[in-house]
């Protein structure tokens, strides 16, 4: 590792390396890591990195802000299973708007039994884009669930079934509408399909089976047409639990709340045994996202939408090394 990790705050070397490689387990756009990190002596700082943005799928930068969210999630997380209590400061500073978040390791304190847990669930969270099994994930962690997004002033919201055949069509719509821009299409291709060497981008290994005439919900190709064919009898399953992850503003701040939000609750769905994925057509096709808007009630702007359900293990997917997105002063 050519970049110093020295202690910050009451972290010492080790743990600020650990609080690191958390951080940079969170999900992204096709697994796009788009963030930076800054340690001083007393002070982690998270940064976006536009330079790792998917301006076609993600012309706002919505989703980018939402990933940065659930990185400082895992940070969070880390330092305090660390027994340290962390002062966090979102937006610090309106004239550099890439500093997201300022997080100092101020204090020793216990962690709490929710803290080792979801900490402990980072290092085990994967998206998963391969079948669940037909199981249905009970009502109990439904309300887990809820739980874990309203903690991070956020709600989800869960569709009747009879809310999801136009969920469907909405997803079909997106994706119908995405598959016809020739550049959207490039950059799919650009970030999708990867061998197995790359620190970034979807690697066939993990992009789930190739989509088929049969499915019930639309799925992307992650791995530009290079996956296996499914085995017969492998579909998908037919009745997913669908959430939406909504804030009740849409801002930056709003954002990076949600990010911090749509991790927890997928590390709570993670320590309760259950496996995600996203389906996120719906919400970067603005005619579509807006009619969500009006399906889960208008009250909530739409950020992310979830699949989640009893899976088989997937590997982890590969991140960058800390040499490139950590600076120390």
């Amino acid at each position: 590792m050519n970049t110093p990790i020295g202690a910050v705050g009451c972290l010492t070397a080790d743990q600020v390396r650990d609080v690191l490689l958390k951080a940079t387990s969170a999900p992204s756009l096709y697994n796009s890591q788009p963030w930076r990190f800054h340690c001083t002596d007393d002070t982690i700082a998270l940064h976006a990195d536009r330079s790792r943005a998917v301006p076609v799928a993600d012309p706002e930068h919505r989703e980018l802000v939402l990933a940065c969210g659930a990185a400082l999630l895992n940070l969070r997380l880390a330092v305090r299973a660390a027994g340290v209590q962390p002062d966090v400061n979102v937006l610090p500073h309106r004239c550099t708007p890439d500093l997201l978040a300022m997080v100092r390791p101020a204090r020793r304190r216990p962690a709490t039994p929710t803290d080792v847990e979801l900490a402990a669930a980072i290092p085990r969270r994967r998206t998963n884009r391969k079948p669940f099994l037909p199981t249905a994930v009970p009502g109990s962690l439904h309300s887990q669930l809820r739980q874990a997004a309203e903690a991070e002033r956020a709600w989800l919201a869960i569709p009747e079934r009879e809310q999801l055949p136009k969920l469907q069509a909405l997803a079909q719509q997106a994706h119908d509408a995405q598959l016809s821009d020739a550049e959207f299409t490039a950059e799919l291709r650009f970030w999708t399909g990867r061998n197995s060497g790359s620190p970034d981008g979807v690697l066939v290994s993990s992009s789930g089976p190739l989509p088929e005439p049969q499915d019930e919900w639309v799925l992307r190709d992650y791995s530009r047409g290079q996956a296996n064919t499914r085995v017969a009898g492998k579909d998908f399953e037919p009745e997913p639990l669908i959430c939406v992850l909504g804030s009740f503003q849409d801002g930056v701040s709003a954002q990076l709340h949600a990010g911090m939000a749509m991790q927890r609750v997928l590390l709570a769905a993670t320590a309760a045994g259950l496996s995600s994925s996203f389906i996120s057509q719906i919400v970067e096709v603005p005619t579509t996202r807006k009619e969500l808007r009006e399906l889960i009630g208008g009250g909530l702007w739409p950020q992310a939408v979830l699949r989640i359900g009893y899976g088989s293990p997937v590997p982890a997917t590969p991140r960058r090394s800390l040499d490139d997105v950590v600076a120390r002063n």
